[in-house]
């Protein structure tokens, strides 16, 4: 195995709900079917911030987080023939036990045993992370290590955009402006779709679903449902993505979607929230939950970055590994014009 000579690496060690410390630890051992990678960019994902305030029983302190991610090869395990030194590579942080149907099917990501880097094992939040070899992605030489970074957030607006189908010439709605709202009005425009109504409380995050041409609604100003219905003639959307994932957004949803249309759930604020069932049993909707994404819907979002087909660049904010705990509360109390935080190593 050729690799860093370096012992020791920084790193950002969530400790306690709300705490952050950069410390000094071992350089991560890499067995025979892993790889060393050097952390170029990472992302801080939703999913981490309810972490980070001791809401998500998957994650348990101390913990380095950290599961969207680019960067370079500087180690190879003796069993790894398919991935060289100094190469430039993003991760599919999912490991299933490849035995199953879901694994079977290409599906690790809803395996039963599945694991999660960041969170089952030590992420991408420090100098350096050790992987399965398997779940390496090479980029492309003309792809950025920023917008490599990108990829896994990417996919999953790439497997809402799957679940939604054929929305050519329709009409969708998206409530929640973040990183996977934005992405997911991305994906349905991708898709066809001619209006997409984008809905948020943060007035910086409209504006950036405005110049990603997406139609803003206000919760605050106006009654989302009924604007949507009113556009679309009475009947509703044909597809509908709640990216907040509370009662009240899981309920406009359902509402302003059409009879036979489909209700996209893939925020996860709530655990459980009262659903108009009877309203959905009635007009034949369908509920479909979108947790993740695969390695095809992985792949597929390299192809989307590399032809520049997320321009999201201009709210994009990069900034030290060692800023990330102060970044944490800054998403959590407020993000304004950002559509992701990018931390530097």
């Amino acid at each position: 195995m050729n690799g860093s000579s370096k012992s020791t690496m920084r790193a950002l060690v969530w400790t306690a709900p709300r705490t952050m410390e950069m410390q000094t630890q071992p350089l991560p051992a890499v067995k025979p079917d892993e790889v060393l990678i050097k952390v170029a960019s990472v992302g801080i994902c939703g999913s981490e911030l309810s972490g980070y305030l001791g809401h998500n029983a998957l994650r348990v302190p101390p913990l380095v987080m950290g599961h969207e991610f680019s960067g370079e090869v500087v180690a190879v395990g003796t069993d790894v023939t398919t991935l060289r030194h100094g190469q430039s590579v993003t991760v599919f942080p999912f490991t299933g036990c490849r035995v199953c149907a879901y694994c079977v099917q290409g599906m690790p990501q809803l395996c039963v045993s599945r694991k999660l880097l960041g969170a089952h094992r030590p992420g991408a939040f420090a100098e350096y992370v050790a992987v399965p070899a398997a779940q390496v992605f090479a980029l492309p030489p003309d792809l950025s290590w920023r917008q490599g970074a990108l990829t896994e957030p990417v996919a999953c607006g790439v497997r809402i955009g799957e679940l939604a189908g054929d929305v050519a010439g329709e009409a969708a709605l998206v409530i929640g402006a973040g990183p996977i709202g934005l992405l997911a009005m991305l994906a349905l425009q991708q898709r066809g779709a001619t209006r997409v109504f984008i809905a948020d409380l943060d007035p910086a995050r409209l504006e950036i679903g405005a110049a990603l041409g997406g139609e803003t609604l206000d919760p605050r100003a106006v009654d989302v449902v009924q604007v949507v219905r009113e556009a679309t003639g009475g009947l509703g959307v044909a597809v509908s993505v709640d990216a907040v994932g509370v009662a009240v957004t899981r309920r406009q949803c359902v509402n302003a979607t059409r009879t036979l249309g489909r209700v996209i759930l893939s925020g996860l604020h709530e655990e459980t929230s009262a659903v108009p069932v009877a309203d959905v049993i009635r007009r034949e909707l369908t509920l479909q939950g979108s947790f993740s994404y695969s390695p095809d819907n992985f792949r597929e979002a390299i192809v989307w970055l590399q032809e520049g087909r997320v321009p999201l660049d201009p709210w994009l904010v990069e900034a030290p590994l060692a800023e990330g705990g102060p970044w944490f509360d800054r998403l959590i109390e407020g993000p304004g014009a950002v559509a992701k935080v990018l931390l530097i190593p």
